[in-house]
C-alpha cells in the first residue's frame, strides 16, 4: 500500500508519501507544496493542482488521504482550505485513486493516541514513526504523513475485522 497525504492549504499544501509493507511505515517522499500570496485563489489552485499531479505522477500511489477542514471560527480560511481539498480530490479522481478524509482529531489520535495533540506532539511523533529528523520536517509535512499514516492504521484495522 503506497498512500499520498495531504495536509490542504491554498498557500502551502503538505504532501506525504508513505509505504506500508510487512507491517512497516517507509517514508516515500515529503514535501511541502507552495503557492504564492501575490496571485488570487484560482491561480493558486491551479499552480497546486499543477504541483501534485506531478507528485501523483512520480510517485505512483495508490489510495490518496486527506486531512478535512477545521471548521474554526474563520469561515474564509475553511473555505480556502475546502477548496484545497478539492483540488486534491480531483487530482485523485482524474488520476483513478481511491480517496479516504479524516477529521483533523482522528488523525492526531492514529499518530499520538490523543485526538487533542498539538502541532508539535504530532510532528515529533511523526518523525520518531518514520526515523526522520525533526529539523527536516514541517509542520505541513508532518500533518500530510500523519493522515498517511492514519489511513493506513484504519485501512490495517478495516483487513484484520474483515478476516475475523
Amino acid at each position: 500500500m503506497r498512500v499520498l497525504g495531504v495536509d490542504p492549504g491554498t498557500f502551502k499544501m503538505g504532501v506525504g508519501v508513505v509505504e506500508y509493507l510487512r507491517s512497516e511505515y517507509r517514508v516515500v517522499h515529503f514535501t511541502v507544496l507552495n503557492a504564492p500570496r501575490s496571485k488570487d485563489l484560482p491561480h493558486r489552485l491551479h499552480i497546486l493542482f499543477n504541483q501534485l499531479s506531478d507528485i501523483v505522477d512520480i510517485w505512483k500511489p495508490t489510495e490518496l488521504a486527506i486531512e478535512e477542514p477545521f471548521a474554526g471560527r474563520n469561515i474564509r480560511a475553511s473555505m480556502a482550505i475546502g477548496h484545497a481539498q478539492a483540488l486534491a480530490m480531483l487530482t485523485a479522481s482524474i488520476t483513478g485513486i481511491e480517496v479516504s478524509t479524516y477529521a483533523p482529531r482522528s488523525v492526531k489520535q492514529a499518530v499520538t493516541d490523543y485526538g487533542g495533540s498539538s502541532k508539535e506532539q504530532v510532528q515529533d511523533m511523526v518523525s520518531i514513526l518514520l526515523n526522520i529528523a525533526p529539523r527536516d520536517l514541517s509542520s505541513d509535512a508532518a500533518d500530510a504523513l500523519a493522515v498517511a499514516i492514519c489511513h493506513i492504521n484504519s485501512s490495517h484495522a478495516q483487513q484484520i475485522t474483515m478476516t475475523e
